[in-house]
């Protein structure tokens, strides 16, 4: 696939507004947030809570790094904001009737984590009316000027969690258990690192890591915890512009799939094959349209975080639900900025402009 993008950078009142205009193959977001409370830089990462009976009554989390956290229904609306501080990113994992919330919080150098029954969640979406509590149910102080953090229910280690460094190549490995949070180890992924996911079921773990190197690493994961191998997913010499940001799974069974990354450089979204040797699949970008409301939705741009479930959640999103931090948010054609927000895409859509194929052989 052959790929052209030009941007330019335009100066109007000392504010700079990046105008994409791309060749890669697009869709159109289906829903946005409201703008999140801090001016400049701050909607960053975004989470998804599946409600496994009501689908549609899902709820997605998101991240104002110099805030706290918003929780969304699936239209985008807000149904609920906790001012928490500095939280940068956000991941979860459900099981067992409990949903383990974990957060990045960079005001007091903490891994926070909640823990939420499903009931309670389930209730708090139906009455569309839900905030993560003040109170943490368990917070553990880091080593490292904290970033990024994503979680994984492993089948060997349980709950887990990878804390990746601010201005350093350090990742902390964390674990819960009924004692609370337990640094298993720290290991060196070689530069600054920000966005990640386990991978669950093929136990691997994907960093991307930005400023110098540009890279996406693919890390097995075993017993003994030895991270001093990895795979080169992609790179600037490869489908990658300027930094490597979010990255995100869908999964088409328990093995097979796409690993999803934000290219940030050029505002577009790179698939690769979610198993090594990890061949790249394609990209998409996100164009200004119309919304499901039938109401002007603008492009996305130079996105930091990502998520995706695959999932028959409502008519809009019948093969999977992508959430995307859009950095530029506009109210008009004039480019009049708004706070950043979020915007939901129907990544049947991105299957369909893509032509991908979603079944295993």
């Amino acid at each position: 696939m052959t790929s052209q993008i030009c941007n330019k950078i335009i100066l109007v009142s000392l504010v700079s507004f990046i105008v994409a205009c791309s060749q890669y193959p697009a869709v159109t977001a289906k829903f946005e947030t409201p703008q999140v409370t801090t001016h400049d830089d701050a909607a960053d990462d975004p989470a998804i809570w599946v409600d496994v009976e009501r689908p549609e009554k899902s709820l997605v989390f998101g991240t104002d790094k110099k805030s706290g956290v918003y929780v969304y229904n699936l239209q985008g609306q807000e149904i609920g904001y906790t001012a928490l501080g500095d939280i940068n990113n956000i991941d979860l994992r459900s099981q067992g009737g409990v949903t383990k919330i974990v957060a990045s919080n960079r005001t007091n150098e903490t891994i926070d984590l909640w823990l939420v029954s499903d009931l309670r969640l389930q209730e708090g979406s139906k009455q569309n009316k839900f905030a993560l509590d003040t109170q943490r149910s368990v917070r553990a102080n880091s080593a490292i000027n904290i970033y990024g953090i994503c979680a994984g229910n492993d089948s060997e280690l349980g709950f887990i969690a990878f804390v990746t460094e601010d201005e350093g190549p350090r990742v902390e490995m964390w674990q819960y258990s009924d004692a609370g949070l337990s640094l298993l180890t720290t290991f060196n992924n070689g530069g600054e690192s920000e966005g990640c996911v386990y991978d669950d079921e093929n136990r691997r773990l994907f960093i991307s890591e930005e400023e110098t190197n540009g890279v996406l690493k693919a890390y097995n994961i075993n017993q003994a915890l030895d991270f001093s191998s990895f795979v080169t997913v992609d790179s600037r010499k490869g489908n990658i512009v300027g930094d490597p940001e979010g990255v995100a799974i869908y999964k088409a069974n328990d093995t097979d799939g796409f690993i999803v990354l934000s290219s940030q450089g050029d505002s577009k979204f790179n698939l690769y094959d979610r198993k090594p040797p990890y061949q790249f699949v394609g990209s998409f970008s996100v164009k200004a349209g119309l919304s499901a409301k039938g109401l002007p939705i603008d492009e996305i741009t130079t996105t930091d975080g990502i998520e995706v479930i695959n999932l028959d959640f409502n008519s809009h999103f019948p093969e999977g639900l992508m959430v995307i931090q859009d950095d530029v948010n506009t109210v008009d054609k004039n480019s009049k900025l708004k706070r950043q927000n979020f915007k939901f895409v129907s990544f049947k859509d991105i299957i369909n402009v893509l032509s991908l194929n979603t079944v295993a052989d």
